[in-house]
């Protein structure tokens, strides 16, 4: 028998943030908004390019993750590119 190898799947995503007004205050806080998976970065870095400039978009990440398809398991995301009003990288 063979052993069997692992093919890591990359995942390219764009991830909107909005903000979400709570309390009497009325201070903000972020809430993700959209998540659009590419197949490239590219294309993921693009597109969070163009919806933080969205009125109703805050920020936007591009970011990518690799996933061991027989575990299930997804890395740490590596971020491609940040726009706008983006949370921490710890409170991701």
């Amino acid at each position: 028998m063979e052993p069997h190898e692992t093919t890591l799947k990359v995942h390219y995503i764009c991830q909107t943030y909005v903000e979400k007004k709570s309390g009497h205050a009325q201070q903000g806080s972020l809430e993700i908004g959209k998540q659009i998976q590419y197949t490239t970065a590219s294309e993921a870095q693009e597109r969070a390019e163009r919806e933080c400039r969205s009125a109703d978009t805050v920020g936007a990440d591009a970011y990518m993750v690799s996933e061991d398809p027989n575990s299930g398991e997804v890395s740490v995301p590596t971020f491609l590119a940040r726009f706008g009003n983006v949370p921490e990288n710890d409170s991701f």
